[in-house]
């Protein structure tokens, strides 16, 4: 059998130089964006390319799997971001009416998550749901991520198509918040655009419990405000317990608690519409579908990362 000859050391080097400088461009670019006004598309494109590099450079392994999804996730972070970076030209684009009507239509002349906070009021465990439903919103800033981890480490044959489709339900998520930017409940009530008030109860908790650190915790975490159409909260949320499912049926359960406990505090915190729901559920139904279709063309950028890797390791 004839042996594959090693590339040219000055190949290597390139491969691995290029790669390494989009690592770091994608890292940095993105936090120093608004200063050096790098325009949209320049920043998207590097952003986007992160995750590529980062396969070029490691040989596949856990840790390189762990890397990659990092970069992946950062890559939506600035994308989720950025519609925001000019508040008053998102503000024209914004959609306020038509999650009101429907669920308000859905709620039988009520919005929901209203009609939950009304019924809820002044009643003596109301403090104590409100601060559990508030730490579980809380805790699916970590959730998604300590999914694939468990899979990874338990199901490591599942870890691909789980992690593809994770990274798939964040992305495009992440486009129909460019393309249809819409305003959560609280944000709509502040502005009177609702029959009845809603509280954000996440706030009335978090102020109190975290003190001085809210304010800062709280810029950090709420980088697009009318970033809610569809609810990846919930979207990500149902594909992981999706996901623990098909490696475990109890896991698959506790995944399904956790996902439907979190649906019912978003909407009755104020911070997700029952549509935004709706649509965050068949953002995962259309990923899952669509998967089987786009896995050929993921095979083909996999092969070529797989000989850019090659090149770079020599």
């Amino acid at each position: 059998m004839r042996r594959r000859s090693r590339p040219p050391k000055a190949v290597r080097l390139a491969v691995r130089a290029g790669a390494t400088a989009i690592v770091g461009s994608a890292i940095a670019l993105p936090l120093v964006r608004k200063r050096l006004k790098i325009p949209g598309p320049v920043t998207l494109a590097v952003a986007a390319s992160g995750p590529l590099a980062v396969a070029v450079l490691a040989p596949r392994s856990r840790k390189r799997d762990v890397a990659l999804f990092a970069m992946q996730m950062w890559a939506f972070t600035v994308v989720h971001e950025m519609p925001y970076d000019d508040p008053e030209a998102l503000r024209r684009r914004l959609y306020t009416h038509y999650p009101i009507k429907v669920d308000s239509a859905l709620g039988v002349g009520r919005l929901p998550g209203a009609r939950l906070q009304t019924i809820l009021a002044g009643r003596r465990p109301a403090a104590a749901l409100d601060r559990f439903l508030t730490v579980t919103h809380w805790l699916w800033f970590f959730e998604p991520y300590a999914v694939l981890f468990w899979i990874l480490v338990r199901h490591p044959e599942h870890c691909p198509r789980a992690a593809r489709q994770m990274a798939a339900v964040f992305d495009a998520g992440a486009f129909g918040y460019w393309a249809l930017p819409t305003a959560p409940p609280w944000w709509s009530s502040e502005q009177g655009l609702t029959k009845e008030p809603m509280r954000r109860i996440m706030v009335e908790v978090g102020e109190p419990l975290w003190g001085r650190y809210w304010g800062p915790l709280y810029k950090a975490l709420g980088g697009n405000p009318w970033a809610a159409m569809p609810s990846l909260h919930f979207a990500t949320s149902l594909q992981g317990a999706i996901s623990l499912a098909e490696g475990s049926r109890r896991e698959g359960a506790v995944g399904w608690a956790y996902a439907l406990v979190l649906g019912y505090g978003l909407v009755y915190l104020g911070e997700h519409y029952v549509t935004d729901l709706l649509a965050g559920a068949g953002l995962v139904g259309a990923v899952r579908v669509s998967d089987p279709i786009f896995a050929p063309a993921v095979g083909q950028v996999s092969a070529v990362i797989q000989r850019l890797e090659r090149l770079a390791e020599g």
